[in-house]
C-alpha cells in the first residue's frame, strides 16, 4: 500500500508538469513566449535552413512590422502596418500554423494622429508591439490607435485609448502587452507616461501608474515571482527600475540604476536576481537582488558596460546570453556579471541609426537562435564556450526585426515581407 501511495503521489506531481510542458510546446502566447522567458523545450527544431531546405511554408504579409508572431494551437497571430497618404492602416492577421494560409485579417483604419514616419521610427514602424492571447481573445497594442481585443474569428470585442501624447523623440510605441489574471497590462510610455491595467473582458481601466520617467521606457513589462504568494511587474525606466503591484498599480519597490536615456530591453530573472539591460548613449547591464521593500538601490550586486541597446537577454542555468544590437554574442556569469565570452558575429553594419540586430534571442532546448536584420539567423550552442552551430540565410531583401516564435517543432521567422515556417519535413 505504501508503494501505491508513493506512485500516486508521483503521478499527482508529474502529470501537471507533463501537461504544462505539452501546452507550452504548443503555445507561444506572448512576446518571448510563455512567461516572457524566451524559452522552449522543443527538441525538433532543425539547426539549418534556407529558402528550400527545411522551409515548410512562407506567407506573404500585407504590411511591415517589428512585432513577433504568437501561436495558440493551430493559429498564428501577427500585426502589420501600411503607411498611406490617408494615415497608418494597421491590421491583425490569423494564419493557419500548418498551411501558412491567411484565415482572416482584421483592419484598424486610421483614426488618430500618429507621429510622422521619419527618423528612428522608420526603423521599426507602427506595428512593433507583439500581441498576447489567453486562448479566448487576442489583445493588440497599436499606440495612439489604442488597445484592442479580438475574438478568434477576428471580430473586434472592444477598443480603449491609452493616450495620444508623443515622446520628445517621436519614436512611437514598442512595448508589448502582457496578461495578469483578468487584466491586460500596457506600458503606454509614449501615449500617457503610464503603465495601465485594463479589464480583459471589457477594456475598462482597472488602475493606472503614472510617472514622467516612463517616457523613454520601451521595455515590455515582466511578471516576476518574488515569492510563491507574491508577484510584481518589473519595468526598467531611465535611471530606475520599478516593481509594481499587479493587482493595484502601487509601487512595491524601486532601485536607482545607471541605465539612463532610453531603455528598451525586457528584463529577465533567475531566482531572486533581476537583470536589466539598456540605456543611452552608453548601454549598461545590472543585477538587482529583489528582496525587500522601498528603496532597493543598495541591492544592485553588479554592474557592467557589456550590454545591449534593444535586444533582450536570456538566462539559462548559471549564465546570461545575449546578442547586442551591434552583433556581439555574449555569455556572462549571472551571479557576477563576469563575461565568459564575447564574439563578433559576421554581420554588416547597416549604417546611420540602423543597427544590424533588433530582435531578441530565444532558447530552444539547448540552442540559442539569434535573428539579424539582413544577415540571416545564427544558431549557437547554449554553454559557457562559444560554439556557432549554423548560419542560415533566407533570400529576402527586407528587414527581419521580429523575435522568433516556436510551436510543436516549427520555428517562425518574420520579415517585413513574409512569415516563414521552418521545420523538419
Amino acid at each position: 500500500m505504501a508503494t501505491i501511495r508513493i506512485l500516486l503521489s508521483l503521478v499527482t506531481f508529474i502529470l501537471p508538469l507533463v501537461i504544462a510542458n505539452k501546452s507550452n510546446a504548443q503555445n507561444w502566447p506572448q512576446f518571448r513566449g510563455p512567461g516572457g522567458n524566451a524559452f522552449s523545450a522543443d527538441t525538433n527544431i532543425p539547426s539549418g535552413w534556407d529558402n528550400s531546405k527545411n522551409m515548410i511554408w512562407k506567407c506573404d504579409l500585407p504590411g511591415k512590422g517589428s512585432s513577433s508572431p504568437i501561436v495558440w494551437k493551430n493559429n498564428i497571430f501577427i500585426t502589420c502596418f501600411i503607411n498611406q497618404e490617408s494615415g497608418i492602416e494597421r491590421s491583425l492577421l490569423c494564419i493557419d500554423k500548418n498551411s501558412g494560409k491567411v484565415v482572416w485579417k482584421a483592419v484598424v483604419k486610421p483614426d488618430s494622429q500618429d507621429d510622422p514616419y521619419s527618423g528612428y521610427l522608420t526603423q521599426h514602424g507602427y506595428a512593433s508591439s507583439t500581441p498576447v492571447t489567453d486562448g479566448e481573445s487576442i489583445f493588440v497594442f497599436f499606440g495612439k490607435a489604442g488597445v484592442l481585443a479580438f475574438d478568434f474569428s477576428g471580430k473586434e470585442i472592444w477598443r480603449k485609448s491609452v493616450g495620444n501624447k508623443s515622446g520628445n523623440r517621436k519614436w512611437g510605441s514598442a512595448s508589448s502587452p502582457i496578461l495578469h489574471k483578468d487584466m491586460v497590462i500596457i506600458n503606454a510610455s509614449e501615449e500617457s507616461r503610464a503603465v495601465i491595467a485594463l479589464n480583459k473582458k471589457t477594456g475598462t481601466e482597472v488602475w493606472k501608474a503614472q510617472g514622467d520617467k516612463i517616457e523613454l521606457s520601451y521595455s515590455t513589462p515582466f511578471i516576476f515571482n518574488s515569492s510563491p504568494e507574491k508577484q510584481v511587474i518589473v519595468l526598467p525606466v531611465p535611471g530606475e527600475t520599478w516593481a509594481i503591484n499587479p493587482d493595484n498599480g502601487k509601487l512595491a519597490w524601486f532601485a536607482e540604476t545607471p541605465l539612463h536615456g532610453n531603455v528598451s530591453p525586457t528584463v529577465t530573472s533567475k531566482d531572486d536576481l533581476i537583470f536589466c539591460f539598456g540605456g543611452f548613449p552608453q548601454t549598461k547591464a545590472i543585477a538587482i537582488k529583489a528582496q525587500g521593500k522601498g528603496d532597493l538601490s543598495a541591492n544592485i550586486i553588479w554592474t557592467s558596460t557589456d550590454s545591449s541597446y534593444v535586444p533582450s537577454p536570456i538566462v539559462f542555468r548559471e549564465h546570461l546570453y545575449w546578442v547586442s544590437d551591434r552583433g556581439l554574442a555574449y555569455c556572462a556569469e549571472a551571479a557576477t556579471g563576469k563575461v565568459i565570452y564575447k564574439e563578433r558575429l559576421p554581420v554588416k553594419s547597416s549604417g546611420g541609426v540602423a543597427r544590424p540586430v533588433y530582435a531578441s534571442m530565444i532558447l530552444v532546448n539547448d540552442k540559442l537562435i539569434a535573428v539579424t536584420r539582413q544577415d540571416g539567423t545564427f544558431v549557437l550552442k547554449a554553454g559557457p564556450s562559444f560554439q556557432l552551430i549554423s548560419h542560415n540565410k533566407i533570400s529576402d531583401e527586407t528587414d527581419f526585426n521580429a523575435s522568433p516564435a516556436v510551436s510543436e517543432g516549427k520555428l517562425f521567422l518574420r520579415s517585413d515581407k513574409c512569415l516563414y515556417c521552418i521545420g523538419n519535413p
